[in-house]
């Protein structure tokens, strides 16, 4: 007599690899194949176990087309990468090439690459120099959209073609020993870029790319940058912001104990001028940052305008609030050691500078220290000289 469990096969299937205490979902293809379909296969599937389970990539090279891993998913999931997936070139226009959304309890690992092969592409992304409206989009490499509880470590992000990670709507997420690699002329291929997130933390991080190492959007709240070595690249920035309407309020960010080598610029804040909100950047703090010939080291730019796209006689109307640099050493690859350029509309309130030392040795004079619509509080030492005096010194210095 035959026996009915009113179950869907797929549930008879994961049931049984609980019992046999085999909860992972592997890669079979050949190395070389394309696995974008079994991947999603096994993802979904993995997906609606109701305990938690592995996705493997093993190792080799494999090609992978666009992809999205949706959850909600039943129970944690895991996902190793210990091979080399690569991007296919043809881009039409899409938003991602990897995007990993709305998970709990999501983890990321295995010492894999995801090679977006962007060379090919970078020619044809002309963001940087016309509207964003008009310009061709290239995909973002990894995308995590609405993680909550994860963390992503030991993988390798090759030559993105447009940004190589994308963080948004994420609340409790850690990046920890990843690195991401391309070449210094590749355009828009920030690092790391968060925003409306809560609860982001990016440690022990190594990043050389072609625009910002790691970019802070709007709606950000509570991040942690540490240990993160930055170089090439365009330095650790907060914004842009102002571009576009309805952006959220920036709070909490600690960049600490971070290096910066031969990058276009340091550590920076940039708003735009004529912005589309007004929104309030505060409680951002950069401290123990060594320096090694970074052209503009600390910068607060709120005339950010590139390639002229913006009306810089209408001053910027995000405001920034309780913002410190602390304890920032080395060299400058340029004179312009520290411009904190505030908005004549909405001057910076409570900017707190503490024991600056940055050096210059170019033929063109001594470092400066540039000040606009902002009286910062000084402490400790400055060099070079502050653009404003007194200088209170605290205990111990």
């Amino acid at each position: 007599m035959g026996v009915h469990f009113g179950v869907s096969t797929f549930f008879v299937f994961c049931l049984l690899a609980l019992s046999a205490n085999a909860r992972e979902f592997r890669i079979t293809a050949r190395p070389g194949s394309d696995i974008t379909g079994e991947l999603s296969k096994l993802f979904k599937e993995a997906c609606q176990c109701v305990d938690k389970s592995t996705v493997l990539i093993p190792k080799g090279e494999f090609k992978l087309g666009e992809i999205e891993m949706m959850g909600p998913c039943k129970a944690p999931i895991i996902f190793v990468l210990q091979g080399t997936v690569r991007a296919d070139g043809n881009v039409n226009g899409k938003d991602f090439w990897v995007a990993f959304r709305r998970i709990t309890n999501f983890r990321l690992n295995g010492g894999g690459i995801f090679d977006g092969e962007g060379n090919a592409s970078w020619r044809a992304n002309n963001c940087h120099k016309t509207s964003l409206t008009q310009c061709k989009r290239l995909p973002i490499s990894i995308r995590f959209d609405y993680i909550t509880d994860g963390k992503v470590r030991d993988i390798t992000s090759l030559d993105a073609k447009n940004f190589h990670i994308n963080v948004i709507g994420a609340k409790n997420l850690t990046f920890e020993d990843i690195r991401i690699v391309a070449p210094d002329e590749s355009p828009n291929t920030d690092g790391i870029h968060v925003g409306r997130s809560d609860g982001i933390k990016i440690i022990n991080t190594n990043i050389k790319t072609g625009d910002d190492c790691i970019s802070v959007g709007d709606g950000m709240k509570n991040l942690l940058v540490e240990r993160v070595t930055c170089g090439p690249g365009h330095g650790i920035s907060i914004g842009s912001l102002g571009l576009y309407g309805h952006e959220e309020d920036v709070t909490g960010v600690k960049v600490v104990n971070c290096t910066l080598r031969n990058t276009d610029n340091g550590v920076r804040i940039k708003t735009w001028p004529s912005a589309a909100c007004s929104t309030t950047a505060s409680g951002i703090h950069f401290e123990n940052i060594i320096l090694q010939n970074v052209s503009n080291p600390i910068l607060i730019d709120q005339e950010y305008c590139p390639w002229n796209r913006c009306n810089k006689n209408k001053p910027s109307s995000i405001k920034l609030v309780d913002i410190k640099f602390k304890n920032i050493k080395g060299s400058s690859g340029n004179k312009d050691a520290v411009k904190l350029l505030c908005s004549k509309g909405f001057p910076c309130k409570n900017v707190e500078i503490g024991d600056i030392d940055i050096t210059y040795n170019g033929k063109d004079g001594p470092a400066t220290f540039q000040c606009s619509n902002v009286s910062p509080k000084l402490v400790g030492k400055q060099c070079p000289k502050a653009c404003s005096s007194p200088v209170t010194k605290q205990p111990g210095h």
